[in-house]
């Protein structure tokens, strides 16, 4: 079978009613006990530390969830998660900039997966404070070392896990929710997700000017299978080469993409944030226009982002820049990662 014609529509509207199970029975149950609630919560949100995990499973003993939460999948390769952490922090300045003008985006231009961001609230009136805990989140995945022992994937992963379940959990309870849309944080939307994060920034990497090699392309896709994975993501939707993830987000964009006042208001929170705190010389209209490049016309235009095209002298200009920028030595990555990790945490908002 091609990988077309495993990605059907049948095929993917059935993932469309799947969410978690094994993270969904657990917070239906913890959440019938208010100590218990309340005691997840705590653990929540704690600041995050390598060991946390045993914690959980502490509070929680004889959860089938948290017995294999920080092991690695069988297909895993510890080469290329180091070469995609690698790769991470060679550009981790311009991938943490395409999560806000194309990732997030991106994934707002699918209406019925966006609908749960609306719903929440949060990304609208907390938007500073949302898209940080974001950006840590691909902050600490994306460590050297962040699968070891004394990392902090594991967890960070896990936290995000229970949070969709509970968000899925409180969408439902809501009565807000329509059921034609899926199931609230489906298995559909989650790969398209997982996407977003890994082969459109390297799409979006390739189009700002930066030489991304096959084998750089490989590791970091793979980093992010496993994020998806251990994310609860079915692994029928792990597409184990770039081909299958190129056919499985032109399959899931054709099924979901479509205008929503929704997704446009998503995306004027988050367009309103990257605009208040831009501290270079680029414009509103450089800044937007820039999302428009990336993301392409239509889906600039499904997504009311209203801006002059970016003049072709100013694409050739930057492209120019970061075709330089590849071939920079690459140096010692731990001290790269935590400068960098130190400059941005000098961006968290008061509320965060």
């Amino acid at each position: 079978m091609s990988d077309a014609q495993k990605y059907t529509d049948d095929f993917l509207s059935s993932k469309r009613q799947i969410g978690d199970l094994a993270a969904d029975t657990f917070i239906q149950e913890i959440f019938k006990n208010p100590e218990q609630k309340m005691s997840l919560h705590q653990w929540m949100s704690g600041a995050t530390r390598n060991n946390q995990l045993e914690d959980l499973a502490r509070l929680f003993p004889g959860v089938l969830l948290f017995s294999n939460a920080a092991q690695l999948p069988d297909w895993a390769d510890r080469r290329l998660v180091k070469a995609g952490s690698d790769f991470f922090v060679r550009h981790a300045e311009t991938i943490m900039t395409l999560l806000g003008l194309l990732s997030l985006p991106y994934c707002y231009t699918a209406a019925n997966g966006a609908m749960v961001l609306y719903l929440s609230e949060r990304i609208r009136k907390e938007t500073a404070k949302r898209l940080y805990e974001t950006a840590v989140f691909v902050w600490e995945v994306m460590a050297p070392g962040a699968f070891e022992k004394e990392g902090k994937a594991f967890t960070e992963i896990m936290k995000v896990r229970l949070m969709h379940a509970a968000g899925r959990y409180y969408t439902l309870q809501s009565g807000k929710w329509d059921n034609a849309w899926g199931l609230p944080i489906n298995q559909e939307d989650m790969a398209g997700t997982n996407l977003s994060f890994s082969l459109l920034v390297i799409r979006g990497l390739r189009k700002m000017g930066y030489n991304v090699s096959w084998a750089d392309q490989q590791a970091f896709m793979h980093l992010w299978n496993i994020i998806g994975f251990l994310s609860g993501l079915d692994e029928e939707l792990i597409p184990k080469d770039s081909k299958m993830a190129q056919n499985l987000d032109r399959a899931i964009s054709h099924r979901q993409f479509a205008v929503s006042s929704h997704g446009r208001e998503l995306t004027k929170s988050l367009t309103d944030h990257i605009i208040e705190i831009n501290k270079s010389k680029a414009s509103s209209n450089d800044i937007l226009g820039l999302m428009r490049y990336l993301l392409g016309a239509k889906v600039g235009n499904m997504l009311s982002i209203n801006a002059p095209d970016l003049p072709a002298y100013k694409i050739s200009i930057l492209q120019t820049i970061n075709i330089f920028k590849s071939f920079k030595p690459k140096g010692d990555t731990d001290f790269a990662y935590h400068r960098a990790y130190a400059k941005f945490k000098l961006q968290k908002p008061v509320s965060a």
